[in-house]
């Protein structure tokens, strides 16, 4: 029975002293599985999406893996603060009216010069009935 390309990947990895980069892991995979190029690059992307979701892995930042075991949680635990401090704030929300209010406004324009039509009209009405 042959081995899942995470198998492979695991297997790679583990025989590493030391960090590697996700580009190497994926020619020993492409390599031990036999896939064509045009396979490989079907697959890379759910590979890819496999480590990422194995918890036998953690990436260390610029594309380089390593088995989570070898290494401290402090070490590889993202503070989820830190990645949400990146999100726009209410702050932000100025520009985002701001975007608004220019797409609406031709909507605004015409709807605006209807009712000067409407009011027009009307002050033509009142006009004709008191004579």
């Amino acid at each position: 029975m042959s081995k899942s390309l995470i198998e492979l990947a695991y297997e790679f990895v583990s025989r590493s002293p030391k960090q590697v980069p996700f580009k190497e892991i994926w020619e020993y995979v492409k390599a031990n599985c036999g896939l064509s190029e045009e396979d490989a690059n079907k697959k890379v992307g759910q590979f890819f999406t496999n480590m990422m979701l194995d918890g036998r892995f953690v990436t260390l930042g610029e594309n380089e893996w390593d088995l989570r075991e070898r290494h401290t949680f402090d070490k590889v635990h993202i503070d989820m603060k830190d990645v949400y401090s990146d999100v726009q704030t209410s702050d932000d929300d100025s520009e985002e009216i701001e975007e608004e209010e220019e797409y609406n406004k031709p909507f605004e324009e015409s709807q605006n010069e209807e009712l000067d039509e409407d009011s027009e009209n009307r002050d033509e009405e009142n006009s004709e009935e008191t004579f």
